[in-house]
This record gives C-alpha cells, sequence and structure tokens, in this order.
C-alpha cells in the first residue's frame, strides 16, 4: 500500500502538538497546532539543501529542506509528543529520467541510465509517506527501490552519507561498464542533485 499526504487522517494518527517541545514551540510561532498541520506546512516548503543539517531548526531558519531535514524533523516532532510508532527510514533507490526527469541531462551526458542515490522517508504501520515536495510521494520511487534501514533524525548527516557512499563502492565494484570512481560519480550525483534545486 502506498500513500501519500492525507495519510496523518485517514489512519487518525493526528494529535494536538505539546507545547513544551523545542519544535512544536517553532510551528506553534506559526499558528500550526497539530501533527496533520505541521506535515503539510513541511512538505509545501521549497526543496533546497540546508546550511546546517545538524541543527533540527534547521527547515525554519532556511525556510525549506531535503528529504533528510523535512523527514527528521518530522520524526523528531513525533516523539517529542511521545509518538514513536512514526519511523525514520533510509532508502536506496535508483535515480533515473522517469523518477527524477530534471535529472537526464546528467545521465545522458555521462551516459548512464541512472544513479543510486540515498533518500529519507517516513514508515507508519510500514506504510510509505514521502513528505519531500509537494505532489510528491512512494510511489515516485518505489517501482526503482533497492534497500531501506531504520535510522535515528542525529544520523541524516554523517552516517547516511558514509552509508551512500559505501552502497556506491560495491555497486561501482559490480558494475564494470561504468567508468568512474567513487569520487567522479559521487561528483555526478552531486550535478543531479543541484539541479533539482532549481
Amino acid at each position: 500500500m502506498l500513500n501519500q499526504g492525507g495519510f496523518f487522517m485517514q489512519t487518525l494518527l493526528n494529535f494536538i502538538l505539546n507545547p513544551h517541545g523545542i519544535i512544536a514551540k517553532e510551528f506553534l510561532k506559526l499558528g500550526i497546532v497539530d501533527f496533520k498541520s505541521a506535515v503539510e506546512s513541511v512538505q509545501l516548503l521549497p526543496y533546497k539543501r540546508n546550511k546546517v543539517k545538524e541543527n533540527h531548526l534547521c527547515i525554519f531558519d532556511d525556510l525549506g529542506g531535503t528529504c533528510s531535514t523535512k523527514h527528521a524533523l518530522l520524526k523528531n516532532l513525533a516523539d517529542e509528543n511521545n509518538v514513536d510508532e512514526v519511523k525514520l527510514i533510509l532508502g536506496i533507490f535508483n535515480m533515473n529520467k522517469e523518477n527524477t526527469p530534471k535529472i537526464y541531462p546528467i545521465l545522458k551526458k555521462y551516459n548512464l541510465t541512472h544513479i543510486p542515490e540515498a533518500h529519507n522517508y517516513l514508515k507508519y504501520k510500514n506504510v510509505i509517506f514521502d513528505y519531500t515536495r509537494k505532489n510528491f510521494s512512494a510511489e515516485n520511487f518505489i517501482k526503482d527501490w533497492v534497500e531501506e534501514i531504520e535510522i535515528e533524525a542525529s544520523q541524516i548527516t554523517d552516517f547516511k552519507i558514509k552509508y551512500h557512499q559505501n552502497f556506491l563502492r560495491n555497486y561501482l565494484a559490480q558494475q564494470s561498464s561504468i567508468p568512474y570512481s567513487l569520487r567522479d560519480f559521487w561528483q555526478i550525483r552531486e550535478e543531479c542533485i543541484a539541479t533539482l534545486q532549481q
């Protein structure tokens, strides 16, 4: 089962934000008083890299975020309110011209069909929910999904990068037709991500 933005309402997983939580206080300043409204507001924020991902409030400072910072924020907000059924997931999917059309010129330039990309999303009752962008859902990438693990919100920085690069190292070792080193392949991936922020 796949779904997107309305899952909290459909499963009745909504709650009034605890006014004593650090993250909840930021939402309350904006007049957002419940979890469902917080989720919707985060999804509508622009996709952009944050200046200091380690800062749990960087979404508010930068008025936008990535799959990592947006979903880590929501995970932390759920934890703040003692709702531990919401899980933060780190998955790998094959980013290609079908699921991410903007990167096609980069893939074509380097003669690639896809690049394995690390992606964060939430899981609730074993269902994937993705709030990276407006009108974005798990359906955008699930058929190209490779693997996933559950992580903590604090692991979206160094741990995520190391996990992703280790995956790419093993991937390249098995793909003799790809003539790029890990360093070059990572740079190509950076070019792809840059196109998504335009």
